[in-house]
């Protein structure tokens, strides 16, 4: 496997759970048509265990999982952003009045990019989501350059 040059201070809020170094910050709850994340106190290693427990769905159908940004490998990365975080922020609607209990926020990149309009939208962000709306698939396409 490649290894992957990563940006150790920054992390991922949806990661893959195969990233290096990735830890677990939220479990998906809510129903199909409307999920949403429960932020752990304290994020978990990404273990074998974790993912074994998932099956037979993936780890990220259930898991919210960050590990650090790989900045240019990454396709919504545009050298200086994160265009994810842009586009949550610009056209998902906010789902809390007030910032989630997250683990992870110090370190995150949708913070230090968007700040709290981000993690006002955050809970509502399911990696691998089976059963999207039309503008949750929107907003998670890459925009080609």
């Amino acid at each position: 496997m490649e290894d992957i040059a990563t940006d150790k201070t920054t992390l991922c809020p949806s990661a893959r759970p195969e990233s290096k170094d990735s830890v677990v910050f939220g479990i998906i709850s809510g129903t199909l048509a409307d999920p949403r994340v429960a932020y752990l106190k304290q994020p978990q290693s990404m273990t074998e265990e974790l993912i074994a427990k998932a099956n037979p769905v993936t780890p990220t159908e259930i898991f919210r999982i960050a590990a650090p940004c790989i900045t240019k490998a990454c396709q919504h990365f545009d050298g200086q952003d994160c265009r994810l975080a842009t586009r949550i922020v610009e056209k998902l609607p906010t789902v809390t009045t007030e910032l989630p209990a997250c683990s992870i926020r110090r370190d995150c990149r949708w913070w230090q990019q968007e700040g709290k309009i981000a993690c006002m939208r955050c809970p509502q962000v399911i990696t691998d989501n089976y059963n999207p709306s039309e503008l949750a698939l929107k907003v998670a396409a890459p925009i080609a350059d």
